[in-house]
């Protein structure tokens, strides 16, 4: 008979997964936007085993982490975060949270982080749920190409300065809005981008509550004034600008103006013009002189 098959022990994980906090070493723990079970067991586990936790709120504690905390939020971490590093080059490792989502995107962060950086300790980011890319994946938008911009700016002239600039963009653009000024900027979007633009309202996202608004911005704004008050976080998202179609004869009826309109104004024979108009337009010579003999 053949030798035994030896039982195949499973593969142990990856160094970088079992490594517990050794030295000092500024954790970025996503936390979860809603539901407490959004949260991963790297994350739990980074929580306990730090020697301390920067946090907004240090009176909220889950998942049975005793871990010291000291409170880390937008009117204190300026000190806070050169106390923080002086801990982790004394040797300590901190694990920095906001109240929802991932540090730094549009809360509390970049500064502990830039700091830490600059004197050359450890940054390591612990994944997590982050509500502006949850509301773009269930949105129905594309999302090949999309522009993240925090917070709409409250004031309506800067509101509507910032809509104006993505006016013609071809990125879906994901913004975070609040609940009492959503009509406002909805109406503003109306106004700037037009009623058929694209757009979806995602409110309570991963909560008991949540919600999603998609269809043209007329739509979606009276949908909302409909309402006796809107609630919740919401992040808006518009969709990129839609290509109009231009019907075929549409194309060749202008291809043949233009040659007519560069032969008569710059005297330059048809083939030149066909060679200057295929530039323009980022096509090349065969495709418009293809163009133009169906045209004739």
């Amino acid at each position: 008979m053949g030798e035994k098959a030896k039982s195949e022990e499973p593969s142990p994980l990856p160094s970088e997964t079992r490594t517990s906090p050794s030295g000092p070493t500024l954790y970025l723990v996503g936390t979860p936007i809603g539901n407490l079970e959004d949260i991963t067991l790297r994350a739990i586990r980074i929580l306990k085993e730090v020697d301390v936790i920067a946090c907004e709120d240090t009176r909220q504690t889950h998942y049975g982490i005793k871990t010291r905390t000291t409170s880390y939020h937008e009117h204190n971490e300026m000190t806070r975060s050169a106390e923080l590093v002086k801990e982790m080059q004394e040797g300590a490792s901190v694990a920095l949270v906001t109240d929802a989502g991932m540090p730094g995107i549009s809360d509390p962060g970049f500064r502990l982080v830039t700091l830490a950086i600059r004197h050359r300790l450890h940054v390591v980011p612990i994944p997590g749920a982050s509500a502006f890319l949850s509301a773009l994946v269930a949105s129905g938008l594309p999302t090949d190409s999309f522009r993240f911009g925090g917070f709409l700016p409250a004031k309506r002239g800067e509101r509507r300065a910032a809509l104006e600039a993505i006016k013609n963009s071809p990125h879906t653009q994901v913004f975070y809005e609040a609940p009492h000024r959503i009509i406002e900027a909805l109406a503003d979007v109306v106004e700037i981008l037009g009623t058929d633009r694209n757009v979806v309202i995602a409110r309570e996202v991963t909560k008991l509550h949540e919600e999603f608004l998609r269809g043209r911005a007329s739509e979606v704004l009276t949908a909302l004034q409909n309402r006796d008050a809107v609630k919740g976080e919401i992040t808006l998202l518009i969709g990129k600008e839609e290509q109009k179609e231009v019907h075929a004869t549409e194309i060749r009826q202008t291809l043949r103006q233009r040659i007519d309109q560069l032969i008569s104004e710059e005297k330059l024979d048809e083939k030149s013009a066909l060679k200057k108009i295929a530039k323009e337009r980022g096509i090349s010579k065969s495709e418009a002189y293809r163009e133009l003999q169906r045209s004739k």
